[in-house]
This record gives structure tokens, C-alpha cells and sequence, in this order.
């Protein structure tokens, strides 16, 4: 699994000029599922995320994490995240997973992110044409990839 994840201090996913999902101050969370992704990867990423000091405390300083501020999570399936850019200029998708494979993938990461921040995660719907909107607090963007874990 491969997400983006920005600090926000606040975010919506709308459909449709819809808000269907919206958080105040949390994380704004972009996810890719590939077709090798499982459990374990579900279960790491939740757990990493949620874990990751980068709210600062009261000196200023990134010490805190997303429970620590009492912080939100909005999620947004993303399977370009997965785009293959070595052969000419069009992108190609063949490395994201099957809806049969993500679908449920990305519904686990919801489920065990809620669990882990000991609150409901806003989500776009999958699949779907969204509209993100955001501010990214800092700016503070991480990146990561269950497959490159050290």
C-alpha cells in the first residue's frame, strides 16, 4: 500500500458539489492499494499513521500524534498513486490492485484507522470522480509505502 499523508487543519471530499466527508484538524490521507497488498500491510499502515509524531506540542516542536491532538482522518482511495511513468508520457495503472482486491483493502484500512484513532474516519467513496479540498498545515507531507518498511 502506498499513501500520501498531509497534516491538515482542515479537508473535505465532495461528489457531485456534495461535501461527502469533511475533518477539521488531522490528517488528510490518499491511499493506493497494490495487487500484492494484505492484512499485514492494512495493519501496519493504520497503526504507523497513527503513531506518527508530527503535531507539534506546546514548544513548537513535531511531538505529538494524530490521537494525540484529538485529530481526524479523512481517506481517499487513489489509485494513481500506483502510476507507472517509465514509457512515454501517458501514464500507465497496471500496478494498482483490481476493484475486487482494493475494494476491500481500502474498507479494512478505514475500519482498522478508526479503530486505531478511537474515532470515525471520513472517506470519499471509491471509485468515484472527487473533488478534494484542503489546507495542509505546515506544509507537512509523508509519504509512504508498506513495501519499502526500512
Amino acid at each position: 500500500m502506498r499513501v500520501v499523508i498531509q497534516r491538515v487543519s482542515e479537508a473535505s471530499v465532495s461528489i457531485s458539489g456534495l461535501v461527502h466527508g469533511a475533518i477539521g484538524q488531522g490528517l488528510m490521507i490518499l491511499v493506493g492499494i497494490c495487487e500484492d497488498d494484505g492484512q499485514e500491510d492494512v495493519d501496519w499502515l493504520a497503526k504507523k499513521i497513527c503513531s506518527l509524531r508530527i503535531f507539534d506540542d506546546d514548544k513548537g516542536v513535531m511531538n505529538k500524534s494524530v490521537t494525540e491532538v484529538g485529530g481526524e482522518a479523512l481517506v481517499v482511495s487513489q489509485f494513481t498513486l500506483y502510476a507507472s511513468y517509465k514509457k512515454g508520457n501517458r501514464p500507465s495503472w497496471f500496478r494498482a490492485a483490481r476493484h475486487e482486491i482494493s475494494v476491500p483493502l481500502y474498507e479494512q484500512f478505514c475500519t482498522s484507522l478508526s479503530e486505531a484513532l478511537g474515532k470515525e474516519v471520513k472517506t470519499g467513496v471509491f471509485g468515484a470522480d472527487m473533488q478534494v479540498r484542503l489546507i495542509n498545515d505546515g506544509p507537512v507531507t509523508i509519504v509512504m509505502d508498506t513495501k519499502n518498511k526500512e
